[in-house]
Formats: C-alpha cells, structure tokens, sequence
C-alpha cells in the first residue's frame, strides 16, 4: 500500500527518528515529507542528516526546510552564528559536527542548500514547516522566509478552530487548500503531545526538541506513530531550551 507520510520536527533525535521509520513500518512504497528543523536540539544531527541522505536515494522523499536548517546552513557556509542560536539549540549541532570529514560536510551542506520551501500535492495539500502570510497563498508570498519563520498562521487557526467557514469573518488564508500541514510550533505549548488539527491546519511538531516524542502520520487515515519521549532517548542531554 502507498501512502504519504509526514514527520514532525527532529532537531537532531537520531534515535527518535529511526524508531518512527521503524514504528510506522516505513516501505520504498511510501512517500516521505519531512517538515524541516533536522538540527539543533539533540546531539545527533549530523546523524540525522545521514540517515535523511540516505532515505533519498531509496524512497521517495520531500524535504522542507526549518528555521533552524537555515541557520545551522548559515554557521557552515558563511560561519554566522548568535548566542540566540547557539542557546536554542545550536552548540549541540556544532558539537554534533565537530572534527566530521570534510566530504561529509561538502554532502550535508548541499543538501541544506536544496531544501524546498513549500510542498504542493495533487489534492491541495500543503506541506511547509511554518506559514504564509498573503492571504492569496504560497504563490502570492512575497516574503519567502515566512515559510520557515511565521507563526502568524497557527494563532490564527488556533483562534479560528471553533469557527464556521460559513463566517462572513473567516480568515481567506484558511480557506484555500484543503488541509495544511506544518511543524514550528511545538505542540507542548498547548499542552499536547499528539498531531492536532485546528482549522484545517494540522500541527505535527509534537515537542519532540523537549520532552516529547517525535511524530510520523499519515496524512489519508490520520494514523500516526510515535517514538519514545526524547529524553529517554537521551538521558544525560537536556535537548533545547
């Protein structure tokens, strides 16, 4: 069976990761839509890009890209970081990199360097880590970074989820596709540890850069799979602040 599986934000949960791919018994059938922020957090990242490297050359695979594969994209080609980085997860992805061959730095960055803003499929489903903000949609966005940085789009969903679209004020911007698809936002800032819906827009970061687990779905059947909680995963981190 085909199906067409999302994957919540890693930040650097290399066992997370595995575990998901193992637990939703992940077939070269299936299609793979990563949701960006593969780094910082977690002291595996340069795992993880492996791993994510790799599934490209056997499986069908989207790869969006996060805030944080920006900035980690940043630091490795122009050397630019800020303490903000480096507080929220940032030392653990240098560190992570540290004394790693050359070549493999080259395959990482070039990887980094191709990562999709967006992801558009046959029945209106959009995939993007973060947000739009035109009211007329990705195509009409005139600041791309808001498709890795906005948060405007999940408050808004939020705000409007016990409302009718019928409602003469229902915001435009939810209107257009027939489901969204995002990460960013760690759910645990609602208190939630599972996928959630609001207005069309589904939520798949499920704090997995704190103390929850990494999350894998299906976007048809809403089935999803998750990995054990981080820090059992990684006992003596402490993941992102």
């Amino acid at each position: 069976m085909e199906r067409t599986l999302v994957i919540g934000d890693v930040h650097g949960g290399f066992k997370a990761l595995e575990q998901v791919l193992e637990r939703a018994s992940v077939t070269t059938k299936d299609t793979l839509i990563f949701l960006g922020d593969y780094v910082d957090g977690w002291s595996e990242a340069f795992e993880v890009l492996n791993l994510l490297i790799s599934l490209k050359a056997s499986h069908n695979c989207v790869f969006l890209k996060g805030n944080h594969d920006e900035l980690f994209y940043d630091w490795l080609t122009k050397g630019k970081d800020n303490p903000n980085w480096l507080h929220h997860g940032g030392q653990a992805t240098i560190n992570s990199y540290k004394d790693r061959p050359y070549n493999f730095i080259q395959i990482h960055t070039h990887f980094l360097e191709n990562l999709e803003n967006y992801h558009l499929d046959s029945k209106n489903r959009l995939f993007l880590h973060a947000g739009f903000t035109n009211v007329k949609g990705i195509e009409q966005e005139h600041f791309t970074k808001m498709f890795y940085w906005d948060r405007s789009l999940w408050e808004t969903a939020l705000a409007c989820r016990n409302l009718d679209k019928s409602d003469e004020f229902y915001p435009e911007r939810l209107t257009i596709y027939s489901e969204v698809y995002i990460g960013h936002t760690p759910l645990s800032r609602i208190n939630k540890d599972k996928p959630y819906c609001a207005a069309g827009v589904w939520n798949v970061d499920t704090g997995a850069a704190f103390t929850n687990p990494l999350t894998i779905m299906d976007v048809d059947t809403k089935e999803f799979w998750q990995s054990d909680a981080l820090p059992t995963l990684y006992p003596n981190e402490k993941g992102r602040n």
